[in-house]
């Protein structure tokens, strides 16, 4: 029997972080026909960042929060748990992007996390925040030039970062295939997404937003000038809305242009020993990213299991799906399961108790964009291709403040004006990714045309990072 055969053997097909006895009390569905100054649609982290700031700036507001399921547990429940000072999916795509606002990016990331840790305090949310920075590592000497630039940029940027050669990286987490890395190690680490977004839930509601999950938005009106959700049991007035579905909107026809809902995977170990705690160190719990092409990504939990992610695949029906029976079985985790094994085989004896995947809005920008609907009285924001726990309260603030017509300077920024580009419709989408994720899983090991075809997809717009 493999290793991944064996380790998966008894795993629960769904996410360890929402497998918790802390789960709040769902609220109770909207029934009936209500008005709100302001609805926000979608319960995962950018509606209910939304909420709490919308109601932290006018507490006299009225705030009215749909979720068509329960908070957390569509994308929000289901990622690795890393959070950045990145408000751009990571300082090279932010280069790559916006190269004269990168200064001013980066100090927007930096006061964003500072809002972030400022949030968790004050409405004293225990999301088991883990500050041990972030930590990029190279697979091999071919990759040591990756993490020498990542480093250069940070520094260059004002951030507290160490550049490690193969002995300071196996130091701090024992894989006998790190060979450098680049620890960034400010205002980044981990925390429990579930958690979080149950304690922004709480938050919300002692702010006084009106929270209703099981309420599905079914359409959207404009009624005697003013906008009208019809919902499965009810209606709402509002005078703003602000759309927070992320990937979940990428079957409406205008979002689906430029945004692809993909989906990744990951594996959650048991908790373990002491004795392969001591195996593998990783004493500061750094949030994880290697540089292999199809890259995995890694975090301890506080009950010292191991998450491991990084497979990617693409349904033909988008990601309206929560939880798709392809991904209830164990084939599509096998290979995931391989890598954890190549990167610590020194942990051969340990099971894995959850698998599970999640939907990521894929763009050609890979970072958070805005969509102007209803002649401006709604607003649709996401985009999140990862870092998306910690940008999206960037992106719900930056969304209130052009929903409202605030005077915003990061509205006149690039990244607030422009638009991702448009993605090949159906089935070219679909043959296109499979090709893709073909070459991303496959080009490490038998190169050949997968890295001119990635070179390809990546001169497209797709910077596959």
């Amino acid at each position: 029997m493999s290793f991944a055969t064996g380790a998966l053997k008894d795993v629960t097909f769904f996410p360890f972080w929402l497998d918790n006895d802390a789960a709040p009390e769902v609220t109770a569905q909207h029934i009936g026909h209500t008005s709100a100054d302001l609805l926000i649609i979608g319960g995962g982290f950018t509606g209910l960042w939304a909420a709490i700031q919308a109601k932290e700036a006018d507490p006299d507001r009225d705030v009215m929060l749909i979720e068509a399921g329960k908070v957390a547990y569509g994308a929000s429940g289901r990622p690795g748990g890393v959070v950045s000072t990145s408000i751009m999916h990571g300082l090279h795509n932010a280069e790559r992007l916006f190269p004269n606002d990168i200064a001013e990016l980066e100090r927007l990331g930096q006061d964003n996390m500072r809002g972030f840790l400022n949030t968790l305090e004050r409405h004293k949310i225990d999301a088991h925040n883990t500050w041990g920075g972030e930590l990029t590592v190279a697979i091999g000497d071919g990759a040591l030039p990756d993490v020498q630039a990542e480093h250069d940029l940070h520094q260059k940027y004002g951030h507290t970062v160490e550049l490690l050669d193969q002995a300071g990286v196996q130091a701090e987490v024992n894989s006998p295939i790190f060979s450098g890395g680049c620890w960034s190690k400010d205002l980044s680490g981990t925390v429990h997404p579930a958690l979080l977004a149950w304690g922004l839930k709480r938050a919300a509601l002692n702010l006084g937003v009106r929270l209703h999950e099981l309420t599905p938005m079914e359409k959207i009106d404009r009624e005697n000038g003013v906008l009208k959700v019809t919902t499965h049991d009810g209606t709402i007035k509002a005078r703003k809305i602000m759309l927070g579905t992320n990937a979940f909107a990428a079957g409406h026809k205008r979002i689906k242009k430029r945004v692809a809902g993909i989906r990744d995977r990951i594996i959650a170990t048991e908790p373990l020993t002491d004795e392969q705690l001591d195996r593998i160190g990783w004493t500061n719990r750094q949030g994880i990213y290697d540089t292999r092409t199809q890259l995995n990504y890694m975090r301890m939990t506080k009950d010292n299991r191991i998450t491991f992610g990084g497979r990617l695949t693409y349904y033909y029906d988008g990601t309206n799906n929560t939880d798709p029976a392809g991904e209830r079985v164990v084939d599509p985790y096998v290979r995931l399961a391989d890598a954890f094994n190549r990167t610590f085989p020194q942990l051969n004896d340990v099971k894995f108790t959850h698998a599970w995947s999640g939907p990521i809005a894929l763009t050609t920008r890979m970072a958070v964009h805005f969509q102007d609907y209803m002649d401006g009285d709604m607003v649709w924001v996401g985009g999140y291709s990862g870092f998306g726990i910690s940008t999206s309260r960037f992106g719900a603030r930056v969304a209130l403040a052009k929903l409202d017509g605030v005077d915003l300077p990061e509205l006149k920024m690039d990244f607030a004006t422009t638009m991702p580009n448009t993605i090949l419709p159906e089935p070219f989408r679909w043959i296109g990714s499979k090709v893709t994720l073909y070459a991303l899983d496959t080009a490490d090991e038998k190169g050949g045309w997968r890295h001119a075809w990635l070179k390809l997809v990546q001169a497209m717009g797709f910077p596959l990072s």
